[in-house]
C-alpha cells in the first residue's frame, strides 16, 4: 500500500470512534496514532495543546456532554504530499445529533444541529504529529439563535458532499493527478492575487479556472455563493474592499497545498496575514491592523475547472484579534432569552 492511501487507512480507526461515538475508542485510536509531542491546532476558542488525552478531554468530552448523540460524518477524505514533503490527510465533514446542554455558553436547542468541520492531519513515520482544525462554531450559534454580529451575506445552510459523491477518494494514489489537480488550484490562486492590485477583476481570468456553475461553501457568517457572479458579490468583493493589501505578505506565511485524484487542500496556521483598512468586510469597521487568518480549504475539480470549493475561515480568531469578543457577546444578547439564565447557560 502506497504511503498517502496508508495515511487515510491509519486514521479510519479515529473517524470511525466519532461516527459511533465513543470516548473510550477515541481515546485509545489517539494514543495508537499519536506521539505524546503531537501538537493540535484548533480553531478558537481552544486553542493549541499537546498530547492526545489533554486533547480529547478538554474538547471532545465537553462537547459530547453538550450532545449525548455526537456523530461524526465526514464527506470529504483525501490525502497528499505537499510541496515541503510533508505527508497530510485532509478530512472535511460535520458534528451533528441532539444539542441538549449548554456548550461554550450556547443555549441548546433540544433540536439535531450540524457544524462543519476541516481537519488537516500530519504524518511522519505512520504517526500524527500535528493537526490543525477548524470547527465552524458561528454556525452552530446560528442555529441556536445566538449569532451576535453582522447577518451573512451569503446563503446559510448545510453545507453538502461533493455532487459527485466520491470524496472519499480511494487508494491507490494517483501522484500525476493529484500533482495536476494542487497546480491547478496554485496556478488560480497566483492570477487571483493580481487583482486589485494589477487591474480589475478580469486579470484573475477566472473562467480559466472556476466552471460557470461552482459552488463556493464559505463558513457560516460569509456563507454560500453560487457561480462567479455570486462567490464575486457575496464573499471576494467585500473581502478585498475591507483588505485590500491581500497577498502581500507570503514571506511571512505557511501553507501546504496537495491533491488526491481530482481534489485539492491547503492547510497553514496561519495561511493569510491582511490589514482591515476599509470598510466592508463583516461590518467590521476599518482598523487599520493587520490581522492572521487560518483558512482550510478543499477543492473539487470536473473537467479541468473547478466546480466545488469548501472553506472554513476561523472568523472568531479574527474577531478577537481586533479585541472583539464573539462569545462575551452572544452571551449579552441571551440575556434577552425569556427564560433563560445567562450564567448557568440553562432554562429556568
Amino acid at each position: 500500500m502506497d504511503t498517502n492511501t496508508k495515511h487515510k487507512a491509519l486514521l479510519a480507526p479515529i473517524r470511525a470512534a466519532m461516527y459511533d461515538f465513543d470516548l473510550f475508542k477515541l481515546k485509545r485510536s489517539f494514543a495508537d496514532l499519536t506521539i505524546p509531542e503531537t501538537i493540535f491546532r484548533l480553531s478558537f476558542p481552544f486553542g493549541e495543546s499537546t498530547g492526545a488525552d489533554a486533547y480529547v478531554d478538554a474538547v471532545y468530552e465537553p462537547f459530547a456532554q453538550a450532545i449525548p448523540d455526537l456523530e461524526r460524518r465526514d464527506w470529504i477524505v483525501m490525502a497528499g504530499t505537499a510541496e515541503r514533503g510533508e505527508h497530510w490527510v485532509g478530512c472535511g465533514g460535520y458534528y451533528t445529533g441532539t444539542f441538549l446542554c449548554p456548550w461554550h455558553d450556547m443555549p441548546p436547542t433540544g433540536h439535531i444541529v450540524h457544524m462543519r468541520f476541516h481537519e488537516f492531519y500530519r504524518f511522519e513515520d505512520e504517526k500524527v504529529v500535528e493537526t490543525q482544525a477548524i470547527w465552524d462554531l458561528p454556525e452552530l450559534m446560528m442555529q441556536a439563535g445566538a449569532w451576535p454580529l453582522a447577518p451573512s451575506l451569503g446563503r446559510e445552510w448545510c453545507v453538502p458532499a461533493p455532487a459527485t459523491g466520491d470524496g472519499i477518494v480511494p487508494g491507490p494514489y494517483d501522484p500525476n493527478a493529484s500533482k495536476a489537480s494542487a497546480d491547478h488550484i496554485i496556478e488560480m490562486l497566483e492570477y487571483m492575487k493580481r487583482h486589485p492590485s494589477q487591474g480589475g477583476p478580469e486579470v484573475m481570468e477566472m473562467e480559466r479556472f472556476w466552471h460557470p456553475k461552482m459552488s463556493w461553501y464559505g463558513p457560516a457568517g460569509i456563507g454560500t455563493g453560487r457561480g462567479i457572479k455570486g462567490f464575486r458579490n457575496w464573499h471576494q468583493i467585500p473581502f478585498l474592499k475591507g483588505m485590500p493589501d491581500r497577498g502581500r505578505y507570503v514571506d511571512e506565511i505557511t501553507y501546504h497545498f496537495f491533491g488526491d485524484r481530482n481534489y485539492a487542500a491547503v492547510t497553514g496556521w496561519p495561511n493569510m496575514i491582511q490589514t482591515i483598512s476599509d470598510d466592508g468586510w463583516l461590518g467590521i469597521a476599518p482598523t487599520n491592523q493587520r490581522v492572521e487568518m487560518r483558512s482550510l480549504d478543499f477543492w473539487r475539480i470536473e473537467k479541468g475547472l473547478i466546480r466545488e470549493n469548501w472553506v472554513l475561515v476561523d472568523l472568531l480568531d479574527v474577531y478577537n484579534q481586533i479585541g472583539v469578543d464573539v462569545l462575551a457577546r452572544m452571551r449579552e444578547f441571551n440575556k434577552a432569552r425569556h427564560g433563560f439564565d445567562p450564567s448557568t447557560g440553562r432554562a429556568h
